[in-house]
């Protein structure tokens, strides 16, 4: 049974929480595809739960009301089957912080709708170590590697083991083979939805080697299952990326973030933008009855839709549609308006640009404006990068980058956009004198 101290900080959380719950709102936006859904989840991740009325609850909170809405502005189908979180649902793994998960999850987490917890070695074990998972099941009445059929599909989780030093055993290995083969033999032409915290080694945005957030103890096996599609959060790298949908032997989506965002951008890694802890993401998961699978991604701050993606079902390895490859092969080039502006200004021998944003030919945002210098001899003195806000529902119509100091000459300065993929737009360019 769950401790006494437990259970004075869940009951003392629960009033905070009945207090500032009624700031928070759920309104859900328009829906302008045509998709008759037969089953609807929730899929996010790093909530990153700090104090009872802090930022992390409220987003959860949030979270659930928001989904809720969404199901519920649906005449054809307006359930919500199942909630899907991550890992480092916390950011310490203190008592207080799961006791105000687990408030949040008993007050706006409804009994028809299955919750799928996971817990992760990279912060929700801070405090209490390897006793983390069994404090946590006894708290939820949860098993933390779980596996469960909601309306026909099976869903599997795994969360960091208690054995010290050790992220994930064999046992856990033999164990996810075990009920990936029950699911197979179940039905092989449905997706079977597999989570872990961290993104597997290779697949959506942020898993690579450099980024540093992906992990290899499952590859072998997922990829001997094309009925996978795996959920993993923890690089906090933007869903509506388009890098965080990845189909290769199996599929792999990322959830993005709750918490906040974070990138890899060119040669740079943990690239933190500014404001971008007011930023907050999830997915809500829909299939049709032939398995078709709708991932929309959802800013929970602006509550709009960031990006929707139909996925023809993905058990059927067929169906992929959204390889890098192939990904890579449909970007296409921004645009740069006939209207667009690019101006330097100078403060001494201080140089700032300022350029019209421009716009994506696709629905794939824009992932970066290059920015080169080049001296009356045509040689490159400056090279830089704008980062704009395309992982908010709202993106910035203007961008400036400040490039310091030049010496005495004439200049050019040319700005190009360019997509996740890397095609390039035309260069707007513009020239300026340091006297």
């Amino acid at each position: 049974m769950v401790n006494k101290l437990t259970a004075i900080v869940v009951a003392i959380t629960t009033v905070i929480m009945s207090v500032t719950s009624l700031f928070v709102w759920g309104f859900a936006p328009e829906d302008e595809t045509e998709f008759t859904p037969v089953i609807r989840f929730v899929a996010c991740s790093d909530s990153h739960l700090k104090t009872a009325a802090g930022v992390g609850s409220h987003r959860l909170e949030k979270t659930a009301k928001l989904a809720y809405a969404i199901a519920k502005a649906d005449d054809e189908y307006n359930n919500l089957d199942a909630f899907l979180i991550n890992g480092d649902i916390t950011n310490d793994g203190n008592i207080d912080q799961f006791a105000g998960f687990k408030v949040v999850a008993d007050k706006y987490i409804k009994s028809e709708t299955e919750l799928l917890p996971i817990i992760a070695n990279n912060h929700d074990f801070r405090n209490m170590k390897k006793q983390t998972v069994a404090y946590f099941s006894q708290l939820m009445g949860k098993d933390t590697d779980y596996h469960k059929v909601v309306n026909g599909y099976h869903f599997i989780g795994i969360s960091t083991s208690d054995v010290e030093g050790v992220n994930y055993t064999e046992a856990q290995r033999v164990w996810l083979k075990a009920q990936l083969d029950e699911a197979v033999k179940d039905d092989p032409n449905k997706p079977i939805f597999v989570s872990q915290h961290e993104h597997v080694l290779n697949t959506v945005y942020g898993s690579s080697d450099f980024d540093g957030w992906g992990i290899d103890d499952f590859s072998d096996i997922l990829e001997q299952y094309p009925q996978v599609v795996d959920f993993s959060g923890h690089s906090h790298y933007p869903l509506n990326d388009p890098r965080s949908v990845w189909q290769g032997n199996f599929t792999a989506i990322g959830t993005g973030a709750l918490a906040y965002m974070e990138l890899t951008v060119e040669d740079q890694r943990k690239v933190h933008p500014t404001g971008n802890s007011l930023e907050a993401q999830f997915w809500i998961v829909e299939l049709d009855k032939d398995s078709n699978m709708r991932l929309r991604g959802i800013d929970l701050i602006e509550q709009k839709v960031l990006c929707e993606y139909i996925l023809a079902n993905p058990a059927n390895p067929a169906n992929r549609e959204y390889t890098p490859e192939k990904q890579a092969a449909r970007s296409t080039a921004p645009v740069f308006g006939e209207a667009a502006k690019l101006k330097v200004t100078k403060f001494a021998k201080n140089v700032t640009v300022r350029f019209d944003a421009a716009q994506s030919t696709s629905s794939e945002p824009i992932f970066l404006y290059k920015v080169k210098v080049m001296n009356s001899d045509g040689e490159v003195v400056k090279s830089d990068w704008v980062l704009p806000k395309y992982y908010s529902a709202t993106v910035e119509k203007r961008e400036h980058l400040k490039l310091g100091k030049f010496d005495t000459g004439e200049y050019t300065v040319s700005v190009t956009a360019e997509t996740a993929w890397g095609v390039q737009s035309e260069a707007m360019t513009t020239n300026f004198t340091i006297k």
